[in-house]
């Protein structure tokens, strides 16, 4: 077998024209049909780059100098971008970043799924795409012998230590850089990952947009927080919005952010917020939107796809915690959720007491197991609606929704990519594809989120 030619080489310095974008926010350029991937390019520029590493089938390389410029460009307001990884496409414009996300889902559509004649609404951005997140979670660590306090740099665990974050909620914002100054002045050891030494991993923050109230969690390696109770005046004395502060313990050589354990050091368990009229708790671990304005949007299409008069059977499958649920049942007769993390059906419930609403039901489990045992009972779903992770549905729940022939499925993704393999595998099984709205919950990411509306034949 003849050895595969590279047409580039390290170091090498080249013309090209950028032709794509990546979901990471990467530019494309071929090169005799070699593919490089150069962050902070766009789609028509035309620039200098350095080859910077090559691979068997594609290579990367470093922006030098643009030589033409795409009118959906725009000067980075961050001063730590882009050396932060937490934003991707602040170089482009507001308008740029929603024809963008549009143009990744019809590609994926049309690519993955096969779906050529679909159309999709132009994507529902936000008013002011700034200062949109109500959660930040800050790792902490010691570098070159400093503390360090701030968001990894892209592809890596080097962190960029940063006063601010221009897409994080202000209060909370302020909040976390109190709580790091405290840390500091006290020597409460960061954590070290290499060594598996130190106390404090991460300081998280989340606030409710509607009430106000926050609440922060110091995530520590053992038991031990030392100087807790100085932790706790400091904040709470300088932040009265403060209505919680809890420790998470994560004894883990990991890279997940939370432990099992997690207990209160001051206030409530729970802070409380409202999206539309639902209200909901929410405690450390609860998932929960980062974006509530936007879910607002989104959810309201969802119910809006899902045509209910009140008559209606739903499922939801992928429940969470009860917040699409809770907004179904507002409309619908009754309606079902199924969620595979037993404490988020415990929230689910405690929000639906909440609200005082009796017409819904929940249930712990996987999906693909529970929502046939339901069928089996009798339960026939006039509308399913799943909100599944970005791996997208379990094949077997695809089998169980063509089986159990609803009216209406609607579909909610964060994933474009898994949404067009899921949606091929429902159009053969029956279903019609009526709408689909990109809607923009994560401004100056690549990220997108999708309803889809589809109807039985």
């Amino acid at each position: 077998m003849a050895a595969f030619n590279i047409p580039v080489q390290k170091n090498q310095q080249l013309e090209v024209t950028f032709n794509d974008l990546t979901q990471d926010g990467s530019a494309v350029a071929k090169v005799d049909g070699y593919t490089l991937f150069i962050p902070g390019g766009l789609p028509g520029e035309k620039a200098k780059i350095q080859v910077i590493k090559t691979k068997k089938g594609y290579g990367y390389g470093r922006l030098i100098e643009r030589t033409e410029t795409s009118d959906r460009r725009t000067e980075a307001p961050c001063p730590y971008y882009p050396q932060c990884g937490g934003c991707s496409i602040q170089h482009i414009s507001a308008a740029g970043q929603l024809a963008y996300k549009r143009e990744i889902v019809q590609s994926a559509l049309e690519r993955i799924g096969g779906l050529s004649a679909i159309p999709v609404e132009p994507t529902l951005g936000m008013d002011e795409p700034w200062r949109y997140r109500n959660k930040i979670q800050v790792p902490v660590a010691i570098q070159n012998g400093k503390f360090a306090f701030g968001f990894y740099k892209t592809r890596s665990h080097e962190i960029v230590t940063m006063d601010h974050c221009m897409i994080t909620d202000s209060p909370i914002d302020e909040i976390v850089q109190s709580a790091r100054k405290i840390a500091e002045e006290h020597h409460i050891m960061p954590y070290d990952e290499t060594k598996h030494r130190g106390v404090l991993r991460h300081v998280m923050a989340r606030v409710g947009k509607k009430t106000g109230e926050v609440m922060v969690v110091f995530v520590t390696r053992g038991e031990e927080l030392p100087h807790r109770k100085t932790l706790i005046k400091a904040l709470t004395e300088r932040y009265p919005q403060i209505k919680s502060i809890a420790q998470n313990i994560n004894t883990k050589r990991t890279n997940a952010i939370f432990g099992n354990e997690t207990k209160t050091l001051w206030g409530r368990d729970t802070i409380y917020d409202q999206i539309g009229d639902v209200t909901f708790a929410i405690s450390a671990r609860s998932f929960f939107q980062v974006n509530p304005t936007q879910t607002d949007v989104l959810y309201g299409k969802a119910l809006e796809y899902a045509g209910l008069t009140g008559k209606e059977m739903v499922i939801d499958a992928y429940c969470g915690i009860g917040t699409i649920s809770l907004f179904l049942a507002k409309q619908a007769k009754h309606v079902y959720g199924v969620e595979i993390v037993p404490e988020a059906i415990e929230d689910a419930r405690k929000n639906a007491e909440i609200n005082k609403i009796t017409n819904a039901t929940f249930e712990a489990g996987k999906s693909e197991d529970v929502i046939p045992k339901w069928r089996d009972q009798g339960i026939e779903p006039d509308v399913i609606v799943v909100d599944p992770p970005r791996k997208g549905c379990d094949a077997s729940l695809i089998d169980t929704m063509i089986a159990m022939q609803p009216q209406r499925i609607v579909y909610v993704s964060c994933n474009p990519a898994t949404l067009a393999r899921d949606l091929k595998l429902l159009t053969a099984g029956g279903f019609e594809i009526k709408k689909v709205q990109p809607v923009d919950m994560f401004p100056q990411t690549m990220h997108v989120e999708l309803v889809v509306q589809l109807i039985l034949k």
